[in-house]
């Protein structure tokens, strides 16, 4: 319902900027086998992901729960993995982020609902 929610620098779209610049990092990383532009592309393109994503879910403009909820989760099993080390069993790498998912996306679906009743009670 209505227009999408304006960014935070106003009409400049520098989220959308940043996801572009991400790709092409990204992009070159993977021709060039080049660990630190791979690595930056992916970053700043999540950046700008997760900008866009949450402005929308949070103004109540578009659902984004389910991403959202995976970024804490992600950056939980990078955690993980990096303090205690891969396990034999890869399946243990989703001890930490199935919770921590699937409370992100309660909270936030939740979240959602009330600031969708908000935006639909507002433009009546």
């Amino acid at each position: 319902m209505g227009e999408r929610p304006e960014g935070m620098f106003g009409g400049l779209p520098v989220s959308e900027i940043a996801i572009l610049v991400g790709m092409i990092a990204l992009v070159i990383g993977m021709i060039t086998h080049r660990g630190a532009a791979l690595e930056v592309g992916i970053i700043v393109m999540a950046l700008g992901v997760t900008e866009v994503t949450a402005r929308e879910h949070f103004s109540g403009f578009r659902s984004h729960a389910t991403l959202l909820a995976f970024m804490p989760a992600v950056i939980i099993e990078a955690l993980y993995a990096l303090v205690i080390g891969v396990p034999s069993q890869r399946i243990l790498l989703l001890v930490p982020a199935v919770p921590i998912f699937l409370l992100c996306y309660w909270l936030l679906r939740r979240h959602f609902r009330v600031a969708r009743h908000a935006r639909v009670v507002g433009h009546r």
